[in-house]
């Protein structure tokens, strides 16, 4: 069907016509560096909030032994973390839509690394819910949407591999705090690891966020016909409303695949340090390192690179596609992780391909929400669907831990976390697949917007 101002090409549909009528007043070779620079400064401000996050399981056995309480109590420290960074996200893309990205991610830097220095003098575990989680939260939070729907406008034709390498900041930037963490809690205690770097993160962020701008005029949505070898990778040429996207069944089935998979993840990153020592690897060597903070190394590493991959991966296979091979490749690593808990090595190995299935939901699921839905309303949309993670990080953290305290194990843990990666993987094949395609195949029918 061809479409005026679009162009055909043997891979599909050529966007220039379209796509480049908001590069008036600006050049094409001026727009592409801006890009970069947005982006480089998005990754920047990603790292410094990844912590809060992705070195909990760090800092949940000091934090049960100093405050007197359960692990169960502990971890809702975690779950309002999550929670808060979510559950806001609506409010927070709607002010940043409004206000714009540096006000708003530099607030979110001072947030987030004031939670973790007012962590480090909590004395209850109230103190430290509403430091560590409700600062975290929110500060987080701010910056986590603010910046995926920030790279996401400015990058309208490979939105799947910039919002990958944006979120892969979420994921790598850990990688570089994990040893130093440890070390500082093994050398002196947790209470002078959360001081200094919430400092370092705070610092960090609020330089960053001094440089990102929006574009100079919002892209124009590219309308696009589906291809054979990427029939779902396109964008609506209308853009919804949140008020809208929430009355189609596209958003709530998306919703749900993105809480069991968040669920997944979420209970790996909050248990791993309860699980890995219940299970004998806390204190066992792995290549002269101990087997926890190497697991969690390799699993930064592996979080971050699965995202702007698997983000390349659905521009070119589309993103229905992609999803199946992710979510069940994390269903099938965590099945032979948890048959293979007694064996250090091959423990530590596998949590990187657990990882690696996981993390790309945080370039899937925005990338697939923006084709869907348009770019105008990118942030706030995204905000809502969001949500998915605040759900999940109840299920997979408060949740996991009553259900492992009631049967005594994590094997059944383990058993509905897989269960839920290979329902998505279906989901994704059976019932989003086809929905967006007659979505998308009424779009190409309706009449054109002026």
């Amino acid at each position: 069907m061809a479409i005026p101002g679009i162009e055909s090409t043997s891979h599909g549909v050529n966007r220039s016509s379209v796509g480049n009528e908001h590069l008036r007043g600006e050049s094409a070779t001026e727009r592409r560096g801006n890009c970069w620079v947005q982006l480089v400064l998005g990754l920047l401000c990603m790292m410094a909030i990844s912590s809060p996050q992705y070195v909990w399981a760090l800092f949940t056995k000091p934090l049960t032994d100093s405050l007197g309480v359960s692990l169960a109590e502990v971890q809702v420290t975690f779950s309002l973390l999550i929670v808060l960074q979510t559950f806001l996200s609506p409010w927070q893309g709607l002010l940043i839509d409004r206000f714009g990205p540096r006000l708003l991610l530099s607030a979110g830097a001072i947030l987030t690394g004031l939670s973790w220095v007012l962590a480090a003098g909590a004395t209850s575990i109230p103190g430290l819910y509403l430091s560590y989680g409700v600062l975290g939260g929110i500060g987080t939070g701010i910056i986590y949407v603010g910046t995926v729907c920030h790279v996401a406008q400015w990058f309208p034709d490979r939105r799947g591999l910039a919002t990958g390498l944006v979120a892969a900041g979420y994921g790598f930037g850990a990688i570089l705090t994990t040893f130093p963490i440890s070390h500082v809690i093994k050398a002196s205690d947790y209470h002078r690891a959360l001081l200094e770097f919430g400092v370092i993160f705070g610092v960090v962020g609020l330089i960053s966020a001094q440089g990102l701008k929006r574009p100079e005029i919002r892209p124009q949505l590219a309308r696009s016909e589906f291809t054979q070898s990427a029939p779902s990778q396109k964008e609506v040429f209308r853009s919804f409303t949140p008020g809208e996207m929430l009355k189609t069944p596209i958003f709530w089935l998306m919703f749900l695949m993105m809480t069991m998979m968040s669920t997944s993840g979420l209970m790996v990153v909050s248990q791993m340090g309860a699980f890995t020592r219940d299970f004998g690897m806390a204190d066992v060597l792995v290549f002269g390192f101990a087997a926890l903070p190497l697991a969690l190394s390799i699993d930064r590493f592996a979080n971050g690179l699965t995202r702007p991959f698997f983000g390349w991966v659905s521009d070119h296979i589309g993103r229905e596609n992609t999803m199946v091979i992710a979510f069940a490749l994390e269903g099938l690593a965590m099945t032979f992780w948890l048959l293979t808990r007694t064996h250090a090595a091959t423990f530590v190995l596998m949590s990187g391909v657990v990882f690696f299935g996981w993390g790309e939901i945080f370039s899937l699921f925005p990338s697939t929400l923006t084709d869907t839905y348009g770019s105008k309303h990118a942030t706030s949309n995204y905000g809502l669907l969001y949500i998915a993670q605040g759900v999940g990080s109840i299920l997979g953290g408060p949740m996991a831990a009553l259900l492992h305290e009631a049967t005594g194990s994590w094997i059944p843990v383990f058993e509905v976390i897989i269960a839920m990666n290979f329902a998505t993987a279906l989901l994704a094949q059976f019932a989003l697949k086809p929905m967006r395609r007659r979505w998308f195949e009424a779009d190409l029918a309706s009449p054109t917007e002026p």
